[in-house]
């Protein structure tokens, strides 16, 4: 699933935009989040819609020269949804301020609501009335903007929290009852699969994951509508709302009901499903333990019950409700605290009777700082009650605590990157004998090297033409610069002669494990040229900037600058190649014989003996070890110091809007 770009600036207009709500309506602070979700939706809906409508009208059939009418189905089977030209975002947004903006609104959702039944009483609409015509008219132009039509990914989940985490009580989150991370909801999808069948979530919030489901089987060139049902309980029926739209939005249907899963079963799912998926809240302590007793969602039995007669601590209920949904072949895949793994007393019988199954099938460590409004660890754990009889009293361990990424989403927070994601998925490749799937990502990897490195030839130029029109106009070159120049120019020769040669012998190389590892040898020189070429280039921008300062010839500057876009688009196609050339030389240095083995600090197979020496516990650090330090070649102390600049810039910004925040509080005080 893509990652969401530029969120925090999408959030902060969003912010903005709530605040001139609250400013200009009768809605208090905790009111006015469904009528802006309302617009986001609209928003979202008509990009998807227009995304999909060229493939859709290009497959139209037609007859007469006329071809047939747009459906809803149409939509749907592209995971989107169908919009009447009045219930399109343009028409709204071209509205001028004679035009009641809240009675159109109030029209689009019905045309939605009409055409999709599952959305019946769902969308926003009365909600509008109480706002100002013109405060709508900018709402509307603050929601068109081109960061949010061509925002990607579970972008109604992120919007979603951002608005609780700035709006609701804050008890609203003490459970554990927020956003999952794509990352985490990524990791689940990839290591269970879901790909048919029925998939639930007892504790769905606003539905990502089945949306993220759903991307992976139309991965698979299947129809999510066609192969999977998805179901979904939550008590907040706000929250209801949100997880409706946000299917709708990507043009699926699922049954999501209020409840409060732990001491309801909406759906009947005992023994039935076949994938179960969750983020369920933490560490609640308040569960009465009286209505549950005798719950046949608890095969293991109540977790540890308090002298008030509560459930200790919710997280085995949890757990032992997950396990308890599934089919004979179903599997699980869930979020929780860190603390579940090695906690003691009932928990921890509990955890025993459940590794004594044999369906608990593995066991990941998160870092911190996952979370977008927390910084608490967690840890994914996965069921499988089809594990062959070879792997049935095997747990396969793996702390990825090392493995992340920061400020990609946002500037203190972590996830994983597309290849992190592809690393931990093959690691349960090999644990499951899926050895071809791991070979083949090293084959994808050796052929994105080679393509990432003829893709830098067309920058190098651009970087090499630009270089020349500084050169003449300077009114000197120093010998420095000169030889520099001509090294860089031969260099570059040799990298592209050495990518046409390599691309020969990979036509012929073998794609099996040994043929692949030889292969690999043999770009590795590409690879780490390419990080000498970007030293070399680097270098000649700092010989130029310095001789420019020191002649005052006119239009120096204006060409540095030029010379300046130049040096960073082929430095950052440059590190791509190395990049993604060490992905595959990870994997082959982690896993020379493409099957799975003990790795010191990351992962370890280990049977139930072992787990039962170690008290029962399911924590991967207990096992792996620590992972020896490794040191980064490819550091950038200059990257490093602009990151720590702009996370400055961003820690003054916020510190201005509080202050200011701050202000109009005192001012609505009267102090």
């Amino acid at each position: 699933m893509a990652q969401l770009e530029n969120i925090e600036a999408i959030e902060r207009r969003l912010w903005g935009s709530a605040d001139n709500l609250r400013a200009n309506s009768n809605y208090a602070s905790n009111e006015y989040f469904m009528p802006v979700m309302g617009l986001i939706f609209l928003r979202h809906a008509y990009s998807r819609y227009l995304a999909i409508k060229p493939e859709i009208e290009a497959s139209l059939p037609s007859r007469g020269g006329k071809t047939r009418p747009l459906t809803k189905e149409d939509f749907s089977s592209k995971s989107a949804i169908y919009l009447r030209p009045e219930a399109q975002f343009d028409y709204l947004v071209n509205l001028s301020d004679a035009d009641d903006r809240a009675q159109a609104i109030i029209n689009a959702m019905d045309m939605i609501e009409e055409d999709y039944e599952t959305l019946d009483g769902v969308l926003p609409k009365s909600e509008y009335q109480e706002l100002d015509n013109e405060v709508l008219g900018n709402l509307f132009r603050t929601f068109n903007d081109p960061a949010l039509k061509s925002a990607t990914g579970d972008i109604f989940g992120r919007i979603y929290e951002y608005f609780l985490t700035q709006f609701a009580d804050q008890k609203a989150h003490d459970g554990g009852e927020f956003f999952t991370p794509v990352s985490l909801v990524q990791t689940l999808v990839n290591v269970i699969e879901p790909d048919h069948g029925d998939v639930i979530d007892p504790a769905c919030g606003s539905g990502g994951m089945f949306v993220q489901s759903a991307h992976f089987i139309e991965h698979l060139h299947k129809s999510p509508q066609d192969v999977a049902t998805f179901y979904g309980a939550e008590k907040n029926p706000t929250t209801i709302r949100l997880a409706k739209m946000n299917l709708a939005v990507h043009g699926l249907e699922g049954k999501i009901s209020k409840a409060i899963s732990y001491y309801e079963d909406p759906h009947e799912m005992l023994g039935s499903a076949d994938f179960v998926m969750a983020n369920p809240p933490f560490n609640v302590d308040d569960v009465d333990a009286e209505k549950i007793k005798n719950d046949p969602r608890l095969p293991f039995g109540l977790p540890g019950v308090n002298n008030k007669k509560k459930v200790s601590n919710g997280n085995y209920l949890w757990i032992s409700y997950f396990y308890s949904y599934l089919s004979d072949k179903g599997r699980a895949g869930f979020v929780m605290s860190s603390q579940a793994s090695s906690a003691g007393s009932g928990e921890a019988e509990v955890r025993r009777k459940l590794v004594e199954t044999g369906h608990v099938d593995a066991m990941m460590s998160i870092r911190g700082d996952f979370f977008y409004t927390r910084s608490v660890p967690c840890e994914l754990w996965f069921f499988d009650k089809a594990k062959p009889v070879e792997r049935k009293d095997n747990v396969l361990m793996i702390d990825a605590r090392n493995v992340f990424r920061k400020g990609h989403v946002k500037r203190t927070k972590c996830d994983f990157s597309p290849e992190q994601l592809a690393k931990l998925t093959s690691i349960v490749w090999l644990y499951r004998g899926e050895n071809d799937r791991f070979v083949a990502l090293i084959e994808s990897y050796l052929q994105r090297t080679l393509d990432e490195a003829q893709a830098a030839k067309e920058p190098m130029d651009d970087f090499i033409a630009s270089l020349d029109g500084v050169i003449d106009k300077l009114p000197a070159v120093d010998e420095e610069t000169t030889k520099a120049f001509a090294l860089l120019s031969v260099d570059i020769k040799s990298f592209e002669n050495a990518i046409e040669s390599e691309s020969k012998a990979w036509g012929k190389a073998s794609r099996d494990n040994a043929g692949l590892i030889k292969a690999a040898e043999k770009l590795e020189p590409i690879a780490e040229t390419s990080r000498v070429l970007i030293k070399q280039i680097d270098q000649l921008l700092k010989f130029a900037e310095k001789q420019a300062k020191e002649t005052h010839e006119k239009g120096l500057n204006k060409l540095i600058k030029e010379l300046d876009i130049q040096r960073k688009a082929a430095v950052e196609q440059l590190k791509e190649v190395r990049y993604i050339f060490k992905q595959a030389h990870w994997l082959q240095e982690h896993f020379p014989d493409a099957e799975l083995c003990d790795v010191e600090g990351l992962v370890k197979l280990v049977d139930i003996e072992e787990i039962e020496a170690n008290d029962w516990s399911l924590t991967p650090g207990r096992y792996v070890g620590i992972a020896p330090e490794e040191e980064d070649d490819d550091f950038d102390f200059e990257e490093a110091l602009t990151d720590m600049h702009i996370e400055l810039n961003g820690l003054n910004e916020e510190a201005t809007l509080l202050a200011a925040q701050i202000q109009r509080n005192f001012e609505s005080l009267g102090i």
